[in-house]
């Protein structure tokens, strides 16, 4: 039986003599004015955890304009990178990643700098990981438990349930968490599309590319005041569906237009077969808008279907490119490393 948690792969280790630590795990914080909770966040995190060689800290400052990066560095962050202007959540998820593994990350743990998350369980969160289980892990956080705003409950269950359905998901998992753990592959083949959030985004890619995604439940606590990071609940919303739907129609072309040209063609259907049964009756003279009707949204159903396969192509240029861009990471990690090895 594999071990699933810190203990449990604390005891195994044990049982088998191994009591070296391996990887080197960087937590990531993205952030926009936080000082009133950046320091609690640092400060929770582990130092010392189960199969890990090393606990670093990198906070991504997304332009803050209070103490922010002050106070990380006072709470013991080994490194403060910041925007010189606000940029987003997606770009700044992106920008932590990039920075983790250029700093020999073998294991990377996004959080939220609100607090919103228990960052005492993060060796919990990585315990698949390091037990070779996952590549992926998401703190699955309860969300009908947690205590919100209903319109935020609401939201973030419409929006995993949407995705879950899209790429086959397991149900428990939340897929609006930003608490995840990836190992070093998952991260170099990771690619943030979207200008937005990167949540829903970057589980449908790795979905796509046959990553194991695993969940951990792990309790939230309540944030009452609206993410920084993020616009209003409803803003949010609309934009992270937004999110959703583009980011499906990029990993699952032929998928996507088929359904829409199935859809089209269907509707299309009832007019043209009004039209037939009036003609039958001696009336089809009278119906010629449906027949109109009917042959415009079947051609426009033939013409998604051919769209599909347009975006099919595109795709394996896609998968090219993300290729390309996985290996220039992987060379620019083993640079790190051979750099570090010298300053040693």
């Amino acid at each position: 039986m594999n071990p699933t948690t810190a203990d449990e792969i604390r005891r195994a280790a044990a049982a088998e003599g191994d009591t070296r630590p391996r990887l080197n795990l960087i937590v990531t914080i993205p952030a926009h004015n936080e000082e009133e909770n950046i320091g609690d966040v640092i400060r929770e995190i582990p130092r010392e955890m189960p199969g890990v060689a090393s606990v670093r800290v990198l906070v991504l400052d997304d332009g803050s304009t209070d103490a922010t990066v002050t106070t990380a560095w006072a709470a013991g962050a080994d490194y403060v990178i910041s925007h010189n202007r606000r940029l987003g959540l997606a770009r700044t998820f992106k920008d932590a990643i990039d920075a983790a593994l250029s700093r020999g990350a073998d294991v990377i743990v996004n959080t939220d700098a609100d607090n919103h998350y228990d960052q005492s369980r993060i060796p919990d969160l990585i315990a698949p990981i390091v037990a070779g289980r996952a590549d992926i892990v998401v703190g699955s956080r309860g969300v009908r438990q947690v205590k919100m705003k209903a319109s935020h409950r609401y939201g973030n269950l419409a929006g995993s349930t949407m995705v879950r359905k899209l790429v086959g998901l397991p149900d428990d998992i939340d897929v609006s968490s930003g608490f995840r753990a990836y190992d070093r592959e998952a991260a170099m083949r990771m690619n943030v599309i979207a200008g937005y959030t990167y949540t829903h985004e970057t589980l449908i890619a790795a979905m796509e590319q046959g990553m194991t995604i695993v969940d951990v439940p792990i309790p939230a606590r309540e944030v009452q005041r609206p993410s920084r990071l993020m616009g209003g609940v409803f803003g949010h919303i609309a934009r992270a569906l937004a999110v959703i739907m583009r980011s499906y129609a990029v990993y699952q072309p032929i998928r996507t237009f088929s359904v829409l040209g199935i859809l089209f063609v269907l509707l299309g259907s009832y007019p043209l077969l009004r039209f037939v049964y009036f003609y039958w009756q001696g009336d089809g003279e009278g119906h010629i808008q449906s027949l109109i009707i009917g042959g415009v949204m079947t051609t426009v159903g033939a013409q998604v279907f051919v769209l599909s396969l347009v975006a099919s192509a595109l795709s394996w240029t896609r998968r090219m490119i993300e290729e390309l861009l996985y290996r220039e990471r992987r060379r620019d990690y083993a640079e790190a490393m051979r750099e570090a090895a010298k300053d040693e």
